[in-house]
């Protein structure tokens, strides 16, 4: 199965310590539609699994652009401060061969290195990376490629 981990874009600053409404910049869906451009010829989505926080949903949308027909699941267990084993718990109950996360810095990279069984590798803004493994479980996941827009 495959699986891909993607950050969201760059975001606005808090506005009065609200940071689940910080919306994407300008830059910020430039990266995300890089990175939507990068994934769309080599991944096949049965699913996207999203964070309920502005910034990631408005990441998703551009990789909706190019995969309209996949269902969204909203995850409340991948926000910023989530506990990541938690995450990979509930991933690995999906019954899909296929599965896009779009979330936050701390997080991906703690699911990312829970699944691989290596040390912590921060992700860039809108940084996607794929991996393969026979199911989702600590340690039994293949990083197979990467990509960090330039933008």
């Amino acid at each position: 199965m495959q699986l891909t981990l993607v950050r969201h874009g760059e975001a606005a600053p808090a506005v009065h310590g609200n940071d689940d409404k910080r919306p994407l910049t300008e830059r910020g869906h430039t990266q995300a539609q890089l990175t939507a451009e990068y994934l769309k010829d080599i991944i096949r989505p049965d699913a996207f699994v999203v964070s309920p926080l502005l910034r990631a949903q408005e990441t998703l949308a551009h990789l909706q652009h190019y995969f309209r027909d996949v269902p969204v699941l909203v995850c409340n267990k991948i926000k910023p401060d989530d506990d990541a084993k938690l995450a990979v718990d509930w991933l690995s109950q999906l019954p899909y061969e296929s599965i896009v996360v779009v979330c936050h810095m701390n997080v991906v990279a703690h699911i990312a290195a829970l699944l691989t069984a290596e040390p912590f590798h921060p992700y860039a803004l809108a940084e996607a990376r794929i991996y393969e493994q026979a199911v989702i479980a600590t340690g039994l996941s293949t990083q197979l490629k990467s990509f960090i827009p330039n933008a």
